[in-house]
């Protein structure tokens, strides 16, 4: 990721976990209409508006309620109403394809497997009775070993879960072989600040361990989600599925709320498969702050356009 993680990210980080910083984004109206370009808003019913008009445009959704880390078994169970909340929310939008995806820190993973399972199971039959997919995020590199445990057991109770691999991670190329049979994967790069021995820093080295991810679990069966707004491996990706006989009833293109939105729709407008994945709650400012350190050009938006709001 060069010189955009190597040096400016640590340093993007650093300005995003300033204080003062934190109090412009979540405590100043200026600071919130900004970020909101990257979140839905604070409540399912705003989440699932923005949905609505996703799905007008012929892109489908992923609902990520935000939050992770659960400190206490209150806001884990709260964490679980809400992703059951979305999935009664997403089987009475019968004219919307759309879906959840769960952290499991968010359900008490820190505390334990078995904690994290007894709020998962609940979600996982909820989703099962609407056939509605549930995608288990990858947070950052302590929790890949226990994210693959539950995920195996998650899939072998309901077949639609799936799981989110992180690219610039050096273990994912490994992890990839031991994925359940026929298991949804979430491709991605890859957003938390990692230390050099644990993850590719060039953003060629990444590039490369995405493309060659992509192959592997494609020659594994397995179907893929391709959440990725660079232009280069969207049209590789493109090229090759493109000749396979069927290949896009089990590959598709994923991109975040608020970003690409041009390449979203034209993506969307040339027939591809498209779901934008849609963060909502009052948990925000940590997605945020990765969405700001992970492209440079998004923390110039913000500011940008925190001094044109604030006129």
């Amino acid at each position: 990721m060069g010189l955009s993680v190597g040096i400016l990210r640590p340093t993007i980080v650093r300005i995003a976990h300033h204080p003062w910083f934190r109090r412009l984004a979540t405590q100043t109206r200026p600071g919130r209409a900004v970020a909101r370009r990257f979140v839905a808003g604070e409540t399912l019913a705003e989440a699932m508006a923005v949905a609505r008009t996703l799905g007008e445009e012929g892109i489908a959704a992923m609902l990520d309620h935000l939050g992770e880390n659960a400190g206490t078994q209150l806001q884990a169970l709260a964490a679980r109403e809400a992703y059951l909340s979305a999935l009664g929310a997403i089987a009475d939008a019968t004219d919307l394809d759309a879906a959840i995806s769960v952290k499991l820190t968010q359900l008490g993973l820190d505390e334990s497997i078995e904690r994290c399972w007894g709020n998962l199971a609940p979600i996982l039959d909820a989703a099962a009775a609407r056939r509605s997919s549930v995608m288990i995020d990858m947070e950052s590199h302590g929790y890949v070993d226990d994210t693959l445990v539950v995920l195996a057991r998650a899939h072998e109770r309901y077949e639609r879960t799936g799981v989110a691999l992180q690219a610039y991670l050096r273990r994912t190329e490994q992890d990839a072989f031991g994925l359940p049979p026929g298991c949804r994967v979430r491709l991605v790069k890859g957003a938390y600040l990692e230390p050099s021995d644990v993850a590719h820093e060039r953003k060629q080295d990444v590039d490369v361990a995405f493309a060659r991810l992509f192959s592997t679990l494609l020659q594994r069966n397995h179907p893929i989600d391709i959440a990725t707004h660079d232009r280069g491996l969207i049209e590789g990706v493109r090229e090759r599925v493109d000749r396979l006989d069927g290949g896009w009833s089990r590959v598709e293109f994923q991109m975040l709320y608020g970003v690409r939105r041009d390449l979203q729709a034209q993506l969307a407008g040339q027939g591809y498969p498209v779901r934008v994945y849609i963060p909502y709650g009052t948990e925000w400012y940590p997605y945020l702050t990765r969405r700001l350190a992970e492209r440079p050009a998004n923390l110039w938006f913000f500011f940008s356009n925190l001094v044109r709001t604030a006129r």
